[in-house]
């Protein structure tokens, strides 16, 4: 019998954890070897274990999982990362990809989804949810385009670049208001015009894009 695929989860809630580690050992090819609540814990059994697979959350607390899979790309760890979120949007897809990951499931998708993602990605595969399959051929489409790309951040004002880095930290409306002595409303729209420029919409789009550049902020 060959030996069960070893994996670490990491998500900064404890029940989900719990309900993820009963769909993932219900096979008993795979074995969760670590768990981690946050970024930072997620790394350091990282990089003690090496487990085959390394399943994040991306909005979990600091480092966050985009900030992770890209430490691990840079020291060449020989671990495959999947992100596990709930998440759906093109901006961090594709940062996702850029940073080597191999998986990308959406916490909404069937129990079927992860297990099936955690094996194709241990067998050398790439596997994303089936309700990303737009952005994975508009991501192909781009490549043989050159020329259209994603949104920049060349067009923010320094004003607009620090509440986006705020945001990046995963502030609150309230929180960045009382951080830079302004009323929660200029944050609002501040936040509004971040997005006209961007050409994106959504508060957790805006978070992801956020979370997806904030070493460039």
């Amino acid at each position: 019998m060959s030996k069960p695929i070893q994996i670490l989860i990491a998500d900064d809630h404890p029940i989900f954890r719990q309900g993820l580690r009963m769909v993932i050992e219900a096979d008993s090819s795979l074995k969760i070897i670590a768990e981690a609540e946050d970024g930072q814990s997620a790394l350091t059994r990282i990089l003690e274990l090496q487990p085959d697979i390394a399943i994040l959350d991306i909005t979990m607390p600091p480092p966050d999982g985009l900030t992770v899979a890209r430490m691990m790309r840079d020291k060449q760890l020989p671990v495959e990362v999947i992100f596990l979120t709930m998440h759906k949007d093109e901006v961090l897809f594709n940062a996702a990809l850029d940073a080597g990951v191999k998986g990308f499931v959406l916490k909404d998708g069937t129990a079927g989804e992860i297990v099936g993602c955690i094996k194709a990605v241990k067998a050398g595969y790439s596997f994303f949810s089936p309700l990303l399959l737009d952005y994975l051929l508009a991501r192909r489409n781009r490549s043989s385009q050159p020329g259209k790309g994603l949104p920049s951040l060349n067009g923010l004002t320094p004003s607009e670049r620090r509440i986006l880095r705020l945001i990046a930290e995963l502030k609150s409306n309230k929180e960045i208001a009382k951080e830079l002595f302004i009323s929660v409303r200029t944050v609002e729209h501040h936040r509004s015009n971040i997005c006209s420029k961007l050409g994106i919409t959504g508060k957790n789009v805006l978070i992801a894009f956020a979370l997806t550049h904030k070493s460039e902020l």
